[in-house]
């Protein structure tokens, strides 16, 4: 049903022909014929509780190849030896950065494009972002500019990127490369289905934070993929429907048991595997 709050222009490209056209910008997921290969990385906030060194490692020895970074590991910075430094270690481990955020961007154009210059000197392709309205003028010719993608992440009730009918008015009208990287646990906070909630940013969609809560309202527990509203199943089939990009940011992201959640990780990645390959 088209909720009466989403204008149905809004609606349609959203979900219509022209999004599918301005899709093929971007590459199918690169999950490979064997639909249990998964090309699932980890936001690196899941692993906060450890140096940035420690968690490289564990990372790689939990079995991901992509990592998105978020500021409290890897802040901004134009340090050339800092940003080699980084990107050294990141490929000792053989992994790739597929998305730095979450990043505030507000009306100063300034500090908005130290942040691009940022991700193009590390060779980030996404900025997940949590823009103020004033921001937007900028992130129009800054994305252009660098050819880089801004990715709006929803943080549940409460903020201004709450619902998805928040998300793409926010991204109406505007450039393509600025999309959504969309929390499905702050969706499920929220009180939205996340399968639903991938389809109605088809071909906006460039970040996935995949993780789990208890129940649908405002303050609950995060849980293990599958034991709370998640269809983790379901998740996959609606990215694979709508064209995920295959450098786009799926990343689990797990945030309970801070400074041990490793055996927890192992159990989300098993869980996500087995629902890849029965999607």
């Amino acid at each position: 049903m088209l909720p009466h709050s989403l204008p149905r222009r809004l609606f349609l490209g959203a979900t219509g022909t022209a999004v599918c056209a301005a899709a093929t910008r971007w590459p199918q997921i690169a999950m490979g014929a064997d639909k249990k290969e998964l090309n699932l990385g980890i936001q690196m906030y899941s692993l906060r509780g450890y140096k940035v060194d420690q968690a490289l490692v564990h990372a790689k020895e939990l079995g991901f190849k992509f990592i998105e970074f978020y500021g409290g590991m890897f802040p901004i910075t134009a340090d050339p030896a800092v940003i080699a430094a980084m990107k050294q270690k990141v490929e000792d481990q053989g992994l790739t950065i597929s998305a730095h955020g979450v990043n505030g961007f507000g009306g100063n154009p300034g500090e908005n494009r130290k942040v691009f210059e940022f991700a193009k000197a590390v060779g980030i392709p996404t900025i997940t972002a949590d823009p103020s309205p004033d921001a937007f003028a900028s992130l129009e010719e800054l994305v252009k500019e660098f050819d880089i993608r801004v990715a709006i992440h929803n943080h549940g009730p409460g903020h201004r990127y709450n619902k998805v009918v928040d998300v793409l008015r926010a991204i109406e009208g505007k450039d393509e490369r600025i999309g959504a990287c969309a929390d499905l646990g702050h969706f499920i906070r929220s009180g939205e289905q996340p399968t639903e909630v991938i389809r109605l940013l088809k071909g906006r969609l460039y970040g996935i934070h995949l993780k789990d809560f208890k129940e649908m309202k405002a303050n609950t527990p995060g849980v293990i993929l599958g034991r709370g509203h998640l269809d983790v199943a379901g998740v996959f089939a609606a990215l694979e429907q709508v064209g995920f990009p295959n450098n786009g940011a799926l990343s689990l992201e797990y945030e309970e048991n801070a400074n041990n959640p490793l055996a927890d990780i192992r159990e989300c990645l098993k869980v996500a595997e087995e629902a890849r390959a029965k999607a």
